[in-house]
């Protein structure tokens, strides 16, 4: 069963799915920065959804926005750009210039204010704001998107190559169902792996404090959320049916890459955490990637490692642009999508967060001190301000491996062996060789201070990889500023 059967008709079937594809950092803003600069989180600076955060800030405006690679497309490239949907949670916000701020790079605009919504929300259409109700029929924004997509495509110029975003915020909470779908995947629940509602021993202490098993109102609260993100979903399925229909109608479709991926993955009931994402484990950074185009063969998976910061070198790439002038930290996609034999790829990339919380006590949880946030009613917490961390996740012929420390008074270490332990239960920080340990983490302090092409050097298993363990103590004081110099 999946909700999305015509997505994968149309796009899995027709190209390629890449079946390792992370994003650096599991949260919407983050996430979505680096897919917009192909930028690491400590290059972009934008740490969570906050404006604190720099999430869609002035400063975000000032010093990322003209460089995004749509900005790129339409000034040096000549496309005509569109924009639908979900950009930055915090975009449209007073302190930022509000819904009047429409960022470079697009020649169509058409941004939801804030963080997701199905109904009753504002966009921004060029810059001014449009208010929608609860009607179904013409307020509901996956069908919004959807109908606004096929306008453009309608009616754009054919004279210039064009570019398309559509966010949907679907299957964001509020998790809101077209009506049509309210009552489909009935007997759908989350899925039930050997790490669902088990207590996480040995992990940082933010897992640690999760209640197991978790209460029956917390499973039930999960396999709903579950059962509703599937609902609208549907309606995404429906959106992409009617522009890949749309393409086809214009005779774009054979010359038109369509990519589909998501900003963040998710998790329901793992470690007994309930709900959220924010976390360094397979279930919160690994996302769906699959792109269909000119020169992919059909019904292809591949297996190395991608992250979104290679969505828009690939993006740029495919368009003709000199990558050697941009400041982008990912790699071209594009030698995979056509199935060249010899390219050297990646072996490993970084994952960051830097925590949300308050320096106040959650009232409802006062027995958990000062600094967490996102706290369900029995007291689970699903971040906190110290759950700052990195790691180095590693995918090579030999090694699958997630190597991550924590930025807290314990300086705690996680280690997970994926190909022994793919659902990450045992931390093998205590047991793991010590020679790789000290490797991981030297290419973390490395990719931690990377940019550009400094963050594509090779992986820790790389025959080209040069270990020089005298760096390790010259170097110790990258490890104490590299968080604070993220802090804004």
């Amino acid at each position: 069963q999946t909700p999305l059967k015509k997505t994968n008709a149309l796009i899995a079937q027709m190209g390629i799915t890449f079946l390792n594809a992370y994003v650096p950092s599991a949260l919407c803003c983050p996430s979505r920065a680096s897919i917009l600069t192909g930028k690491y989180p400590h290059n972009h600076h934008v740490v969570n959804n906050t404006l604190e955060g720099n999430c869609s800030s002035k400063l975000w405006q000032k010093i990322q926005e003209p460089y995004t690679f749509p900005a790129l497309l339409k000034s040096m490239c000549g496309y005509q750009t569109f924009f639908a949907g979900k950009y930055l949670n915090e975009y449209g916000a007073e302190d930022a210039g509000g819904v009047g701020h429409v960022p470079p790079g697009w020649s169509f605009w058409y941004a939801l204010e804030k963080n997701s919504k199905y109904y009753n929300y504002t966009l921004s259409v060029n810059g001014k704001a449009r208010r929608h109700g609860e009607n179904y029929s013409v307020d509901y924004l996956t069908d919004v998107l959807a109908n606004m997509s096929l306008d453009f495509l309608e009616y754009k110029s054919n004279f210039e190559p064009f570019f398309m975003m559509i966010s949907t915020p679907a299957p964001h909470s509020p998790w809101t169902p077209a009506p049509q779908y309210t009552k489909s995947f009935q007997n759908v629940s989350a899925p039930r792996n050997s790490n669902f509602n088990i207590h996480g021993k040995n992990k940082h202490w933010l897992i640690r404090q999760a209640k197991t098993p978790m209460t029956n109102s917390s499973i039930q609260f999960l396999d709903d959320a579950y059962r509703k993100r599937w609902q609208t979903l549907l309606s995404v399925d429906d959106l992409i049916e009617k522009l890949v229909k749309k393409l086809e109608l214009n005779g774009e479709l054979d010359n038109t890459y369509i990519f589909y991926t998501s900003d963040n993955g998710f998790h329901t009931g793992q470690f007994s955490l309930p709900i959220d994402k924010r976390q360094l484990y397979e279930f919160d950074i690994k996302v769906p990637l699959l792109v269909r185009g000119p020169g992919v063969k059909p019904n292809q998976t591949n297996k190395m490692l991608v992250a979104n910061i290679d969505l828009g070198p690939t993006i740029l790439d495919i368009a003709g642009y000199d990558l050697n002038k941009t400041q982008m930290d990912g790699m071209s996609l594009l030698p995979l999508l056509r199935g060249d034999k010899n390219v050297t790829w990646r072996s490993d990339f970084l994952v960051e967060y830097q925590g949300e919380g308050y320096n106040g006590s959650d009232p409802t949880c006062p027995g958990l001190g000062p600094g967490v946030t996102h706290c369900f009613p029995d007291c689970v917490c699903e971040d906190s301000y110290n759950n700052t961390y990195a790691c180095v996740r590693t995918l090579s012929t030999s090694w699958d491996l997630q190597y991550c420390e924590f930025d807290d008074r314990e300086v705690f270490v996680e280690v997970y062996n994926l190909t022994a332990d793919p659902h990450q239960i045992n931390n093998i920080a205590k047991t793991i060789d010590q020679e790789i340990l000290e490797k991981m983490n030297y290419r973390l302090m490395m990719l931690q201070s990377c940019s550009g092409a400094t963050c594509r050097t090779p992986g820790v298993f790389d025959p080209g990889y040069r270990f020089d363990p005298r760096l390790m103590f010259s170097n110790h004081g990258v490890r104490t500023r590299r968080f604070s110099a993220q802090s804004l």
